[in-house]
Order: C-alpha cells, then sequence, then structure tokens
C-alpha cells in the first residue's frame, strides 16, 4: 500500500504547530530565556511548521526594530534547548517534545517586494489602460 505525498501539511500538523507558536510566544513573553539579546529584543513568532512525525517544529521568527535579524536567530538557536524545556508544562499532551528550529521569516519583505511592485509607474499605466472606453460608459 503506497502512501499518497502531498506537500500540504495536516490538519493535526497545523494544530499543534499553532499549540507551539502559542507556547513559544508566551515563553519568550515572559523573558524565561536569559540571553542580553533575546531578552532586549521584541521578537514575532508568525508561524510554526511541524514535520510530519510532530518532533521538529520550525518557528519562523521576525526580531523587531532590529536591523541585523542573523544575531537574533543565532541567538535563539543556541538557546533552542533551554526553550524546549521551558515549553514541556505548555504542551504537556504531546508524546515527544519537538526540537525547535528558529528560522528568519523572510515572508515580509516578499510581501513589500510585491506591494512597490503592484505600486510602480508601469503596472498603474497598465491597469489605467485596462480600464478602456466600455467602462467609462458604465457598461
Amino acid at each position: 500500500m503506497s502512501k499518497a505525498t502531498s506537500s500540504a501539511p495536516s490538519q493535526r500538523m497545523l494544530r499543534v504547530g499553532e499549540q507551539v507558536r502559542a507556547a513559544l510566544t508566551q515563553v519568550l513573553q515572559r523573558g524565561e530565556v536569559r540571553d542580553p539579546l533575546i531578552e532586549t529584543t521584541v521578537i514575532s513568532i508568525s508561524e510554526v511548521r511541524m514535520s510530519p512525525d510532530l518532533k521538529i517544529a520550525t518557528a519562523f521568527v521576525t526580531p523587531l526594530g532590529v536591523a541585523d535579524h542573523a544575531a537574533t536567530i543565532e541567538a535563539l538557536n543556541r538557546n533552542a534547548k533551554y526553550i524546549r524545556g521551558r515549553l514541556t508544562p505548555h504542551l504537556r499532551q504531546m508524546k515527544y517534545m519537538p526540537e525547535v528550529r528558529f528560522r528568519d521569516d523572510t515572508s515580509f519583505d516578499n510581501y513589500k517586494k510585491i506591494d512597490e511592485l503592484l505600486k510602480s509607474p508601469e503596472v498603474v499605466r497598465d491597469l489605467k489602460d485596462e480600464d478602456g472606453p466600455n467602462d467609462k460608459n458604465g457598461a
């Protein structure tokens, strides 16, 4: 019997990912991680993707107000084992506590590039050309 492969996460993976995201948010908000860089930086966790076996959690984070995201991501990964231990009380229902990996969330940069493209003069000109004479007459 072959298993169908799909790139879409299962409902369970999405649910557990959201639970891990909420737990990570609580741990970071309470200042439980004793790292000067993490303590002084506001960190937004936009998404947590779980592996199919729920043993690896990849957290996509954005350090707010910091130009160099790499240092913050490195500090989070350096403290990942400690953070994993702090997640345990929040995720007691899980059979295995997931290994947490932190990655820089570049989706906001992608949204910004798309927005800039849509506002570029070439696109605005093309959109005005699409209106055509029929739209002006109300037809």
